[in-house]
């Protein structure tokens, strides 16, 4: 299951996460999103978890936890929308 993490501090990092969740249950993969130019935390990442019932728990348990001072938003994470082709030309 693929869980979003928001409201995450901008120096919090993909290590900070896996500590967060693996007390619930065994990680894949942990992605803090950062902006392409800054390299910078966006504030909010993603983080799947192979087993249903102990991402739903994990979600549960750290829905409002504080983390480096912020309160964190968890939910199972939309799938991602396609991209709509722009009607005007870039140039």
């Amino acid at each position: 299951m693929n869980i979003y993490v928001g409201n995450l501090a901008f120096t919090t990092t993909d290590h900070d996460l896996r500590q967060l969740f693996e007390p619930y249950g065994v990680v894949d993969e942990i992605r803090v999103i950062t902006d392409r130019d800054t390299g910078r935390s966006k504030g909010f990442g993603f983080v799947e978890m192979p087993d249903s019932n102990t991402a739903k728990t994990a979600i549960a348990g750290l829905q409002g936890k504080e983390l480096e001072g912020r309160t964190l938003t968890i939910n199972e994470a939309k799938p991602r929308e396609p991209r709509r082709e722009s009607s005007r030309p870039r140039w």
